[in-house]
């Protein structure tokens, strides 16, 4: 039996297309429905450490803290005069380690290649953490006098559960201490492909004063770890909520600049070993701050690279030196501009991506819940 579109009747037409239509409703439309739902209500505030963190914020100056001498001991590479723009825009901070020169190298030749997005300056460092010989520190500040561009902080080392969060803390108390005027700090690291164009995009085209702002992809329902024999150990005494707060994931996201003086007078009273990007979910939650979701970052997945998608997109994780070379080089053809119809199955393939991921996110959550009431 052969089947043909001209033979269909008029009902059988309607079912098609209502299905096409749902399909690109449930495909685009997820994503406003999200974004919608997991968007910050105006807060009132009537906690009482609430307000204290948001007042002492208010009045945070570590402007004196550039000429004392200690300054050296937490930051063996300063680089105080990076912010020396008043209307900086756009500080982005990328998380690196030592070693990672290559890597480092591929970022620079590629997205980190910015000065302005539609006329507004951009600034990006490395921020770096302690190297282990004094050999890896020489050549370390050989790298930042050749570059320009980094920032190390005197913290342990990353292998260990709290290195990349007292790193987190230093970039934040640097940030307030040497770069008070950039409006937005982005905090990433050096396996992620950023797109800063598309971000500042969004960013510039807020429609609400740009406080309170904890944007990226939003992780919730996360339960804390209750393995007596894990390094990241939190006994129901410390945090006795069944899920960790909303948080965003630590491979790429925005604060505004309060937000980055609130984290950083909340983190005093918070305690918990973590990882960093719930660490700073922790910090938020004590500041009042909920975070914003946005599903253009990819949060910990890698998205395969398609042009028109990479240019939809805010970030992709776990990308390589070779790749990122390769990608960028492709993104930077004056002929690269999408057409519609290339547009469209580019973010087609986008979303494909996103909601696998979703769909297994959900399914695990499902799992825990079960097996939680088992």
């Amino acid at each position: 039996m052969q089947f043909s579109l001209c033979k269909l009747r008029t009902h059988q037409w309607c079912f098609l297309l209502f299905n096409v239509l749902l399909f690109h409703a449930l495909l685009f439309g997820a994503d406003f429905v999200e974004e919608y739902l997991l968007q910050p209500t105006p807060g009132v505030y009537t906690d009482g450490m609430v307000v204290d963190v948001r007042e002492k914020a208010r009045k945070l100056d570590l402007s004196s803290a550039r000429s004392r001498e200690n300054v050296s001991q937490a930051y063996p590479i300063t680089n105080p005069d990076a912010c020396l723009n008043s209307d900086l825009f756009l500080l982005t901070l990328i998380f690196s380690s030592p070693a990672n020169i290559t890597q480092r190298d591929a970022v620079r030749r590629s997205w980190a290649n910015q000065t302005r997005i539609q006329g507004f300056p951009v600034r990006v460092l490395f921020f770096l953490g302690s190297t282990q010989t004094a050999t890896a520190q020489e050549a370390l500040m050989r790298e930042s006098d050749r570059h320009g561009d980094m920032v190390q902080g005197h913290a342990v080392a990353d292998s260990s559960l709290r290195g990349p969060t007292e790193r987190t803390l230093l970039a934040l108390r640097w940030v307030v201490t040497f770069c008070p005027v950039a409006r937005f700090v982005l905090l990433t690291k050096d396996t992620v492909f950023v797109n800063l164009p598309a971000l500042g995009g969004y960013l510039l085209g807020l429609h609400r004063h740009p406080e309170d702002l904890y944007l990226g992809r939003v992780i919730q329902r996360d339960a804390p770890d209750r393995d007596p024999a894990s390094p990241g150990y939190m006994p129901p005494a410390l945090y006795p909520d069944k899920y960790l707060p909303d948080y965003c994931a630590g491979t790429a996201y925005v604060l505004s600049q309060d937000v980055v003086r609130k984290v950083y007078v909340a983190s005093a009273v918070v305690r918990a070993p973590v990882p960093a990007d719930v660490f700073v979910g922790l910090c938020a939650q004590k500041a009042g701050v909920a975070p914003t979701h946005s599903a253009r970052f990819s949060g910990e997945k890698h998205i395969r690279y398609n042009a028109c998608c990479y240019r939809y997109l805010f970030s992709s994780a776990g990308i390589s030196s070779k790749e990122l070379d390769t990608v960028w080089a492709d993104l930077g053809q004056e002929d690269g501009e999408c057409s519609l119809l290339e547009t469209y199955y580019g973010l087609v393939a986008c979303k494909a991506l996103t909601y696998l991921d979703k769909l297994s996110f959900f399914s695990s959550q499902s799992q825990a819940d079960t097996d939680s009431h088992g």
